[in-house]
């Protein structure tokens, strides 16, 4: 199954590192880190922050939303992921529905089926409906672009870059589309293309720190060493605590023999590591 860095989580889940990172320390989700110590969320910790997401855009505060959560995670059997159950918000009230029953997981008591039909706000799992080509156009950009989150997070690769591309035709500014579909082109193979979509990312949003980093990575999957050097040294410019950004440009500098330079990025990439432990 595929693994997620805390930057891809961080774009596919709409909230910012230092929360993911915060719930990460409080055990909310349970990454695994790589060999190279970074986190690697899985697809059930990314549906768990998609839903967090949308419970926080429902109304809910941080400190409520952190307790539900953790509360459902308790109450369901083990094994059991939040993906296999639906979570609704209504004011502030929690509901969690599988097939069987219903309960609010704060008092832990049953609710009716009619007190679940009332509530008007499902979150979670989302349901993946690939936009029709013929009605594209009667969609705006910013739906054809969550049409591509949700297609990307079912896996349906080919289907989530159609969606971007739809949507970056009505509307190309949008940056986070075109870096996303810059990721999918990459992991095809298909890296020069997506080395284009990322400068133009960089050229609309120069203090894009995301943009940057991927620019460094297609760069340096083809073989563009001293530029990919130069585009993680402008992410890290962009955002000094870019731990992956750090980690990247330490190894590059070791194999061109600058190795004091390769000790200062790899103990910035440590210390930033210690800290979201």
């Amino acid at each position: 199954m595929r693994e997620y860095s805390t930057r891809e989580v961080t774009e596919l889940s709409g909230l910012s590192e230092g929360r993911i990172r915060g719930w990460t320390r409080a055990g909310l989700v349970t990454p695994a880190k790589d060999n190279e110590g970074l986190w690697r969320y899985s697809f059930q910790d990314l549906a768990l922050l998609r839903t967090a997401a949308e419970l926080i855009g429902a109304g809910l505060s941080t400190r409520r939303v952190t307790r539900a959560l953790r509360l459902i995670r308790e109450q369901l059997p083990e094994g059991r992921p939040l993906s296999a159950v639906r979570i609704l918000v209504n004011g502030q009230r929690v509901v969690v529905k599988d097939r069987l029953s219903s309960w609010e997981p704060e008092s832990r008591q049953g609710t009716f089926d009619f007190d679940v039909q009332a509530l008007s706000t499902p979150l979670a799992p989302r349901t993946v409906r690939p936009v029709p080509v013929e009605v594209k156009q009667s969609h705006s950009a910013v739906d054809l672009y969550q049409s591509a989150l949700n297609l990307e997070l079912a896996g349906r690769s080919d289907e989530a870059s159609d969606a971007y591309k739809a949507a970056l035709e009505l509307d190309r500014t949008l940056v986070s589309a075109r870096i996303n579909l810059g990721r999918l082109l990459h992991a095809a193979k298909r890296t020069a293309e997506a080395e284009t979509l990322y400068r133009t990312a960089l050229d609309q949003d120069p203090q894009n720190a995301m943009a940057a980093f991927n620019l460094g990575v297609a760069l340096e999957d083809q073989g563009k060493i001293d530029a990919a050097a130069e585009a993680y040294g402008r992410a890290l410019s962009i955002d000094g605590d870019y731990a992956d950004a750090h980690f990247n440009l330490s190894r590059l500098l070791e194999n061109r023999g600058d190795r004091q330079g390769a000790l200062r990025h790899l103990s910035n990439f440590r210390r930033l590591m210690k800290d979201s432990q």
